[in-house]
């Protein structure tokens, strides 16, 4: 297990090294320039701008002064937040992201894995119709729809909960939010966990289990959870990253200062290394998440082998 975690820990380099290099061309390539405004300025102070920030090198040149500033943990200047770098950028807007995320993630799980075992439990039923609706309405109905429904409920109609904003991680400002993502990931969760306990319910082992005598209960909590909560690990992996992209909705429709508004800002200023620095810590997540999910693999399946 050490060797296979030292060998995906390797494959993490060539993988980001590969994602950076894509990145930082295809923003050098697109049109303009992130000193490009309806303001125009001298050809003096543009070349004293560009001189500043390495944009009069080479392009192969600023490549390579970015990855020796990147080894070095400086993620760069951001050039259309002044007196700001991408890592003040990055750390101010980091706690939020990963705060809606990862208590969103939590509540999914907690509430995707359950109803799951319900409607798989009681298939056919009112209750299994209703975790259906509930998880096809979750996936088909895209978030920025979902968003601004929830506004329109809880905010306008009701006037529960504000509609958007921050207030430094007050608790009913983290509410609708949370509840957009929740909604979304529980939608798959739900389906994934019920097909998944049906297919391990119909296995020979637990009709031998049923066979012997065992008790319901027993026989989900000791034989079948186990083994049907496999493909619900492997969903987790991806279903952790679209989260980072339904953040880009979330928090553009809640006014939230997170990541998603950074990745906004800095591709329609062409911030470079505000773009640049939000690529290697996302790609960076989701490499995290993927060796996480492989592991869990290994918890829950004794039989495989690294």
């Amino acid at each position: 297990m050490l060797s296979y975690i030292l060998r995906r820990v390797l494959m993490t380099i060539p993988t980001m090294l590969a994602v950076i290099t894509v990145c930082y061309l295809m923003l050098h390539a697109t049109p303009g320039g992130p000193f490009d405004s309806e303001r125009q300025v001298s050809a003096a102070v543009l070349a004293n701008l560009q001189a500043k920030y390495h944009l009069d090198l080479p392009l192969w040149q600023q490549y390579l002064y970015y990855l020796n500033n990147l080894l070095h943990g400086d993620l760069g200047a951001s050039f259309r937040y002044a007196d700001w770098s991408v890592n003040d950028l990055v750390a101010s807007a980091l706690p939020v992201s990963l705060t809606l995320g990862g208590t969103a993630m939590l509540i999914s799980v907690v509430l995707g894995v359950g109803l799951g075992i319900v409607a798989a439990l009681r298939q056919n039923s009112a209750v299994d119709y209703g975790v259906m609706l509930l998880a096809n309405l979750g996936s088909v109905v895209p978030s920025f729809v979902l968003g601004p429904l929830l506004i329109l409920l809880f905010s306008i109609v009701l006037g529960w909960l504000p509609s958007g904003g921050w207030n430094n991680f007050e608790p009913r400002y983290l509410v609708l939010p949370v509840l957009l993502l929740t909604l979304i990931n529980v939608a798959t969760l739900g389906r994934v966990m019920r097909g998944s306990l049906l297919e391990v319910m119909n296995s020979p082992f637990i009709r031998t289990a049923h066979a012997k005598g065992l008790p319901l209960r027993t026989i989900v909590l000791r034989h079948a959870l186990r083994p049907a909560l496999i493909p619900v690990a492997s969903a987790l992996g991806p279903l952790a990253i679209s989260n980072i992209t339904a953040a880009v909705v979330t928090e553009t429709v809640f006014a939230l200062p997170g990541l998603g508004q950074l990745v906004v800002n800095g591709a329609s200023n062409r911030d470079y290394t505000l773009v640049l620095g939000l690529v290697v810590l996302l790609t960076g997540i989701a490499v995290l998440f993927n060796l996480l999910v492989d592991l869990l693999y290994a918890w829950l399946d004794p039989r495989i082998r690294y």
